[in-house]
């Protein structure tokens, strides 16, 4: 349930980081040239998640220092390319303190129902006490942890004693996912696990702190999830599979919120956490060259890996869109489009090489340490790689591309 707090009307803040919304270009491909990007680096909210990395929707343990280390790495070679980077919690530090209070009211909770002789009134009362004495600091920290105190009665010290527990924004460094950037603007996302549910608020709160205020939320039984989202210059390539539905899609079309005229609905039949979302098997580099794991490359008719495209269009000055082909398989669709298509070999999908960042026409941003084959195929075809070392936060089930969302960007010609 969306806080009534975010859910009030937007009011433009004044920071540094504030923005007018209509001089912003919002980027119409992938390989548009980034100029801003959404980021979040990692800190004590992460730990929760990785000391049961399944549960925490990761792939294995991995250390939360050097994964700090590693986004902050990140982040300063896409400065070096002349994108500015806004964190979360560099645009949390902006917000004025009385509204970061009044967030985190809505975040700790304090249980009482095992402890007898205090009233809902008192308790309530001690926990306005406690926020209203709060650093910036804490409040952040209060926010990304999301605390439960369980209160019960002892006889000794001062009465109380008490059990801590949290619901961590653990994944809330995958930034790609709790929003989409169409040509449009952004949609605010509906994550398909309720663990991730209170990131999409905090994604709102950096939209209100930079002066945006997004076009659409997906409500309802819609799911969305920004990793199945990619941009075509003229085409919205959207994934409708294990993290996002046809109900959020067509939720999206009816608001024309997409702002391309063409809509391909890419269907994944496999439902493997592996590749979740689009961005995990397709992604794109310049408008007539992608990348695609072989899995899919190579896939017959009935596999599991099979991939097909349901194509949605519309004239221009049209509003509505209209089913025009059905079932379309994927790889036949993408030449159509004029892709090259380069396949991507397992060990390299498996370490996360399918998702890069296209920050200009052939220029991304991938995970270090793959094979000379990709490397060979990459430089074969005219693309600028810069290797980023990643190997810690990956083992979280995300990489370059899942980091990031672009915010702003320079149209290509």
């Amino acid at each position: 349930m969306k806080s009534t707090f975010l859910m009030m009307s937007f009011i433009l803040t004044t920071s540094l980081a504030t923005w007018a919304q209509d001089t912003i270009t919002y980027p119409t491909a992938e390989w548009d040239k980034a100029k801003a990007i959404l980021m979040h680096t990692p800190g004590v909210e992460l730990f929760d998640g990785v000391i049961h990395p399944y549960a925490g929707l990761f792939e294995y343990y991995f250390d939360v220092d050097k994964a700090a280390e590693e986004h902050r790495g990140y982040i300063a070679a896409l400065e070096k390319n002349g994108i500015e980077v806004y964190t979360v919690r560099e645009l949390l530090n902006q917000v004025p303190i009385e509204k970061l209070r009044q967030y985190a009211m809505e975040t700790l909770t304090y249980d009482i129902t095992n402890i007898e002789g205090v009233s809902e009134i008192e308790s309530e009362s001690y926990r306005e006490y406690v926020i209203g004495e709060m650093s910036r600091g804490d409040l952040i920290r209060c926010i990304l942890l999301r605390p439960t105190v369980t209160l019960y009665r002892t006889d000794t010290n001062t009465g109380v004693e008490a059990v801590y527990s949290h619901q961590p924004l653990m994944n809330l460094y995958f930034t790609r996912d709790q929003s989409i950037t169409t040509p449009r603007g952004h949609i605010i996302s509906q994550m398909n696990s309720s663990q991730r549910a209170f990131e999409t608020e905090i994604i709102l709160l950096c939209y209100e702190q930079l002066g945006v205020k997004p076009i659409l939320t997906i409500t309802g039984e819609g799911r969305l999830e920004g990793g199945d989202y990619l941009r075509g210059d003229d085409i919205s390539y959207i994934g409708c599979g294990m993290r996002t539905n046809l109900e959020a899609i067509q939720q999206i079309m009816d608001a024309d919120a997409f702002g391309h005229n063409t809509i391909a609905v890419v269907n994944d039949h496999k439902w493997w956490q592996m590749q979740m979302h689009l961005d995990t098997y397709f992604n794109i580099i310049d408008k007539d060259l992608c990348t695609l794991v072989e899995s899919r490359y190579y896939a017959k008719e009935g596999d599991p890996e099979w991939v097909t495209v349901d194509l949605y269009t519309r004239k221009e000055g049209e509003k509505n869109y209209t089913l025009t082909h059905k079932d379309i398989p994927f790889v036949e669709f993408l030449k159509k489009q004029g892709f090259t298509i380069i396949p991507i070999k397992l060990e390299d999908e498996l370490h996360y090489a399918n998702n890069y960042l296209t920050i200009a026409p052939r220029h991304i941003m991938a995970v270090g340490n793959q094979s000379i084959e990709l490397q060979e195929a990459f430089a074969k075809h005219g693309v600028t790689v810069e290797w980023i070392p990643l190997e810690t936060l990956i083992k979280g089930y995300g990489a370059a591309h899942c980091m990031t969302q672009v915010i702003k960007a320079e149209l290509s010609k």
